[in-house]
């Protein structure tokens, strides 16, 4: 093929055709729509969309009387309901012969001898110290057992027994608590009167009877000491640079290549395609205009609307209510204000329950109290052993051997060409224009001669 579009041409696919049209007398509403689809699957001519058997949404009125019969009552024949019989499961019946546990692993697969791989991890070494282990801690040695008694069950030992009686369909609640009589219950808080004195109201207070006055002694003030400075000079010396050493070796060359900056010998350019085509013109400033100054008018004005000087009023009667007034009906009768509830459910003498509380398990004791604790009385004070410490020594390690700077990267990396798209440049090299379609698509054929 030898005619091909930029759309072909480019080979990093960022280059397009502009797909707009350049035709002056064209038709207006063409729009090129160039996909993959479009152009595998082609579009079929000479058919007509299939008809619609949808009906038309018009209303048919219909002026006959409804019946109140449906399909579902016209057509519908009651059948007779029988279960669905169960499917009968086959009884089991094991295969004869014997089952093969070959699989293609074990036929296929060739064992060969494996040997113990070495670990690259150097030994422990364990130090075995040859003082004793003393196993018996200070909460062995120090702590006491007490004996402690068993604690006797509160509880009773009651045992199921099943009436021998029939049942009565009477609930315990029913049997043990019988309704009584209205008892009505004492009041126990005191009359809200007040009690005035008969003594006349002396203003003395105990506070005034029993307080005595002392005298404040002076506040003591502790005077401040002066500031004396230390004869000594200051040591700016800290423990890391009296304490750390640099190791010995060689600075770390970088491996990052090297930055080279790319210049070109054209000169800038300062002027942009806004500044050659924009081009300012003069803008005349805008004239104001002036308002109109409001003058009132002089005659007065007639307030009369159309509603009034037309709307003739009408003598209209009140509406009547067509609802019956609703007439009291007194009773000269006395209320009664006894209930069902009154009569029926009586209030009971009712009592205070007592606070259930558990019998104590220790006896207080009745002497004085010793300030002498377990641990007072029974700990034993042993010397302390200090440990000896298992860290090993901070001593720098030194290499004559020097560092090697090379990298994978540098080693295994192959630098590759980078490869320009041909439809980068206005005119791709190989290919000569040849014309543009309507629809904005630019044609190159590709040239017999040979680029050098």
């Amino acid at each position: 093929m030898t005619r091909r579009c930029i759309c072909e041409i480019c080979t990093c696919g960022r280059h397009r055709c502009p797909h707009q049209s350049t035709s002056l007398y064209g038709k207006g509403g063409k729009v090129c729509s160039v996909t993959e689809y479009s152009e595998k699957y082609s579009a079929y001519g000479g058919q007509s969309p299939p008809k619609t058997l949808k009906p038309k949404q018009e209303y048919q009125g219909n002026k006959a009387r409804m019946d109140g019969n449906t399909t579902f009552k016209t057509d519908y024949v009651p059948h007779e309901v029988t279960s669905r019989p169960g499917r009968q499961q086959g009884e089991y019946r094991p295969e004869p012969g014997k089952i093969d546990l070959g699989t293609t692993y074990k036929q296929d697969f060739s064992s060969y001898e494996i040997q113990p791989v070495a670990h690259p991890r150097p030994k422990q070494r364990v130090r075995v110290e040859s003082a004793k282990l003393d196993t018996l801690p200070t909460y062995k040695d120090d702590f006491r057992q007490w004996e402690i008694k068993r604690r006797q069950l509160l509880k009773k030992d009651l045992t199921y027994r099943p009436p021998s009686a029939t049942f009565a369909n009477l609930t315990s609640f029913q049997e043990e608590f019988v309704p009584k009589g209205l008892v009505p219950r004492e009041n126990f808080k005191p009359s809200n009167v007040a009690k005035p004195s008969e003594a006349p109201f002396d203003g003395v207070t105990s506070n005034k009877l029993s307080y005595v006055a002392h005298p404040l002694e002076a506040r003591f003030v502790k005077a401040t000491a002066e500031y004396r400075p230390s004869s000594q000079p200051l040591q700016n010396m800290t423990t890391q640079r009296q304490d750390y050493q640099g190791l010995p070796g060689q600075t770390t060359k970088s491996c990052k290549p090297e930055y080279t900056k790319g210049q070109s010998e054209i000169p800038f350019k300062a002027s942009t395609e806004f500044q050659d085509r924009f081009q300012q013109w003069p803008v005349a400033l805008r004239q104001l205009r002036k308002s109109v100054e409001y003058e009132s008018p002089m005659e007065p004005m007639d307030l009369n609307t159309t509603s009034q000087m037309v709307y003739i009023r009408h003598s209209v009667q009140p509406f009547v209510l067509a609802k019956p007034f609703q007439h009291q009906v007194r009773s000269s009768a006395p209320f009664q204000g006894n209930t069902t509830t009154k009569e029926d459910f009586k209030p009971w003498a009712t009592h205070r329950t007592e606070t259930i509380k558990k019998q104590k398990q220790l006896q207080q004791s009745s002497g004085k109290m010793e300030s002498l604790t377990t641990f007072r009385a029974h700990y034993i004070p042993h010397e302390l052993q200090p440990s000896s410490s298992l860290k090993p020594a901070n001593t720098p390690i030194h290499k004559d051997v020097p560092m090697e700077n090379t990298t994978m990267y540098r080693s295994e990396f192959t630098p590759r060409k980078i490869a320009v798209c041909p439809a980068s440049f206005d005119s791709p090299p190989g290919y000569t224009f040849e014309e543009s379609d309507e629809l904005g698509h630019k044609f190159f054929r590709k040239s017999t001669t040979k680029t050098a």
